[in-house]
């Protein structure tokens, strides 16, 4: 469930809460297939099956980016803001990969507000943002996300 604002200028009151999490969604190798390909990251760890079988993984992995990439479309499914004329992802504060994602896991995005402040006519949102790994003990990826929010 998202939770929705009206307008940018509510984002404040947000400061502090959780956004809830997303559903779980699996990442599967042919994900992974097409970001290498797009990329040309085309390391066997990420996209050679059979190989990566033996390797220090067990299984091929998600590149690390694609985990990130993810962050910014489930980060929309879990806040709403109404009345904007644009969203910008402004980038990141700090971006981390603390455990590799397997082919074929199921990953989720949870995260809470950090940061609102108003910047030039925009109000710029910081999150603490985490992809987990179902099943798995650490996240695929911890980041700070910036998003800027235009009336």
């Amino acid at each position: 469930m998202s939770t929705v604002v009206e307008s940018p200028s509510q984002l404040a009151g947000l400061v502090g809460s959780s956004l809830g999490e997303t559903p779980w969604r699996v990442l599967n190798q042919s994900d992974v297939d097409t970001f290498g390909a797009v990329t040309r990251d085309e390391q066997w760890i990420h996209v050679d099956v059979e190989r990566a079988k033996a390797g220090p993984f067990g299984s091929t992995i998600a590149h690390g980016y694609l985990t990130l990439s993810l962050m910014g479309p489930l980060f929309a499914e879990l806040l709403t803001v109404r009345e904007v004329s644009m969203v910008v992802n402004y980038g990141l504060e700090k971006v981390r990969f603390p455990a590799p994602v397997p082919a074929g896991a199921s990953v989720r995005l949870t995260a809470s507000v950090a940061e609102v402040t108003e910047i030039n006519g925009a109000v710029q949102l910081v999150a603490d943002a985490v992809i987990e790994i179902e099943g798995a003990t650490k996240p695929g990826c911890v980041a700070r996300p910036v998003y800027r929010f235009f009336p």
